[in-house]
């Protein structure tokens, strides 16, 4: 194993010894990369998904081992996050990096001196940053949005044209692509259809004027999963990546691996009588003498409060309920008549040897994309090379 001890993680805690961790299984994410590879034209491109400090799991590690596997382009939330990846030296110079998050025009200067590709929705930005540019006599990277019906970010379908042309004849831009976002990917409906369709024509349209091709972009995981002829030039992967479905009722779905574990220590345990009452507002009591395990991860730890008496963890290839109301950095666990649990155990809150997140964000009336982005800076991520 090696840990993450960049900032803000610690280095002054025996290794092994962290209250919370997440282990994230490099082979697992190997294994999900192969199985979105298979699935697509081998002329096609893998765009890894890293935003969201790479959905929980760590971003400057994940996107290290996506470029060792091939991948040359990164997509991220906003400059921020583009930033951090680039400073973090874990992938290469010419690896691109698309912010998608449409930029502030004080953002702009920063897309230019970090070598970051800036998502482009109107003709009011692409004067800013065709400004940046020219102030510094180089070429801004520059990708355009269009909206099909996501309605979040984008340029118009009918603007759209206009704008590549505009951008594809700066002299201080260079388009690199082109994209748009699905709002319902999982299923080809009518309206997704027109979706593909709209974004296609514009396109076919921009290639026939210009005579050049441009990357066309538009397949999340979902759409790659379910939608026929939308992978494109490139695919955008996030979830699959990260071993998990966009839909659980996807039908024919791969078996994917879970890429995090996140485990806690057992720090106590003790034995109580029934009726004892756990935890805040004690809202669940022993329904007979039993033995209760404190672990040393709570809602500040992204585990939900949520799932108070809903969920069970896995401890010693065991399983066992959480009982009482999950507190800010501890829960408690009814492990029974057990006596071979003792404090320093390990106890698996979701991952490969235990529920999966996609099972806890049941309980927690969300969704596995949440319950991964949900784990905090404190929860100490560790990256394995062997299998889980």
């Amino acid at each position: 194993m090696t840990a993450d001890t960049t900032p803000p993680y610690s280095t002054s805690t025996p290794p092994g010894e962290h209250p919370a961790e997440a282990i994230v299984s490099l082979l697992n994410l190997e294994h999900n990369f192969r199985i979105i590879r298979a699935k697509i034209p081998s002329t096609c491109n893998v765009m890894g998904i890293v935003k969201a400090n790479a959905y929980g799991h760590g971003a400057a590690g994940i996107a290290g081992r996506l470029e060792a596997l091939g991948v040359g382009d990164f997509g991220v939330a906003n400059i921020e996050e583009a930033v951090s990846l680039r400073k973090g030296q874990t992938i290469s110079r010419r690896a691109a990096i698309l912010a998608f998050c449409s930029p502030l025009p004080s953002y702009l200067p920063l897309y230019l001196k970090h070598d970051i590709t800036a998502t482009i929705c109107d003709h009011e930005m692409l004067h800013e940053a065709e400004s940046v540019g020219s102030a510094h006599n180089r070429q801004v990277r520059i990708q355009i949005k269009i909206d099909t019906g996501m309605g979040r970010l984008g340029v118009s379908p009918r603007q759209a044209s206009e704008l590549l042309q505009k951008a594809e004849k700066s002299p201080h831009l260079k388009l690199e692509g082109v994209y748009t976002h699905f709002a319902q990917s999982t299923r080809l409906d009518e309206f997704t259809a027109g979706q593909l369709k709209t974004f296609l024509e514009i396109c076919s349209d921009f290639e026939r004027t210009s005579g050049k091709h441009i990357c066309k972009h538009a397949a999340n995981s979902g759409a790659l999963l379910c939608l026929e002829n939308a992978s494109l030039d490139m695919v955008r992967p996030g979830i699959m990546l990260y071993g998990y479905l966009p839909d659980k009722n996807i039908a024919d779905a791969p078996e994917l691996k879970p890429v995090m574990q996140l485990q806690a220590k057992v720090i106590f345990v003790k034995e109580i009588d029934a009726g004892t009452p756990i935890s805040y507002n004690r809202k669940w009591r022993a329904p007979s003498k039993t033995r209760i395990a404190t672990l040393s991860a709570g809602y500040a730890d992204g585990y939900h409060r949520l799932l108070s008496n809903r969920v069970s963890v896995s401890i010693n290839d065991q399983s066992f309920p959480q009982v009482g109301t999950v507190t800010m950095d501890q829960i408690m666990v009814d492990i029974g008549s057990s006596r071979s649990i003792r404090a320093g155990d390990d106890a698996i809150l979701f991952g490969w040897s235990g529920p999966g997140a996609d099972d806890i964000a049941g309980a927690a009336e969300t969704i596995s994309y949440e319950i991964l982005c949900g784990i905090p800076a404190r929860v100490r991520r560790i990256f394995k090379e062997t299998a889980p």
